[in-house]
């Protein structure tokens, strides 16, 4: 019985019968979805006639890179070049992620594992960061980021974006489900809280931190509000932020291969960085839930 059981599960390793019925349900789902990826690469590759043309073709029939050509050999009004842009958003990003997964991870352990007076308050705090959106803090933010003296700074891309109250959230509850006697056994050995951190929490919040990473890649690669409301120069600004130029109202025609392009540019690293780090993601959604 156990047998014949498992030879008709409903899942199994490789492909049965019983599969068809949500085949037939997932696969079309999954062509819809994939759509607009197939739309964005296409678009990137299509001549400025077949661009305009009415009503559009879904499909690329000629593809070219003038797009691409034409986009690296804009510059701005000052004589900003587009890599200057795209330098500037690589460099952000990578810093702002990096830094992120250690402050994140680091106080994640601090809250879960340490024992201090103000703990609680600080969770209670980091809890409570988490239900205002950007908008809703957008005054006292800048009257913050004015008296640190940020403003028209390329800090002002990397500070405000280190300390993210999910990815702490997540990391907490992720390091919860460590047994507490690991860490003992860990400082029987003389391990301090740092080594404790570097050698045994890491290696065990993959999952976690792969979560933050992409949370981090996201909120900054993305993001064209602070170029357009803190930075004054145009070498200070991020590629975001020339992408929103492109097709201005002023000028919504001109600018629509090279903005195709971009958007191409722009949406692939998130695309590939999702990919390589979906499953982990899953995992963590797994292990940070209530308790």
């Amino acid at each position: 019985m156990r047998r014949r059981f498992e030879a008709v599960k409903v899942n199994p390793k490789r492909f049965h019968l019983n599969q068809i019925p949500f085949l037939l349900i997932v696969l079309p789902i999954a062509f819809l979805m994939m759509l607009p990826l197939v739309y964005i690469f296409n678009n990137a590759f299509k001549p400025y006639d077949e661009l305009v043309e009415f009503p559009p073709k879904f499909l690329v029939r000629r593809p070219t890179l003038d797009n691409f050509v034409e986009l690296f050999r804009a510059t701005t009004t000052t004589g900003i070049p587009v890599s200057r842009y795209l330098f500037n958003s690589i460099l952000i990003t990578l810093i702002v992620v990096v830094v992120s997964i250690f402050i994140s991870s680091l106080t994640g352990y601090a809250l879960s594992k340490m024992k201090f007076h103000i703990k609680g308050v600080l969770a209670e705090i980091n809890t409570i960061a988490m239900m205002f959106v950007g908008t809703a803090v957008a005054i006292p933010r800048y009257v913050i980021i004015e008296k640190l003296g940020l403003i028209n700074n390329f800090l002002v891309h990397i500070v405000p974006f280190l300390a993210v109250p999910v990815g702490m959230f997540l990391i907490k509850q992720f390091i919860d489900q460590i047994p507490n006697e690991l860490i003992e056994a860990a400082k029987m050995d003389g391990a301090s809280h740092f080594m404790i951190y570097r050698k045994v929490i890491l290696p065990l919040i993959k999952p976690a931190i792969s979560t933050i990473a992409i949370l981090s890649f996201q909120s900054v690669w993305n993001n064209a509000d602070v170029s357009a409301t803190y930075i004054n120069s145009d070498s200070l600004k991020t590629f975001a932020y020339y992408m929103s130029t492109l097709s201005s109202v002023s000028n919504p025609i001109a600018g629509i291969g090279m903005s195709a392009a971009a958007s191409l540019i722009m949406f692939v690293p998130n695309l590939v960085f999702f990919i390589i780090l979906q499953s982990q993601v899953m995992s963590t959604m797994a292990h940070s839930g209530i308790k």
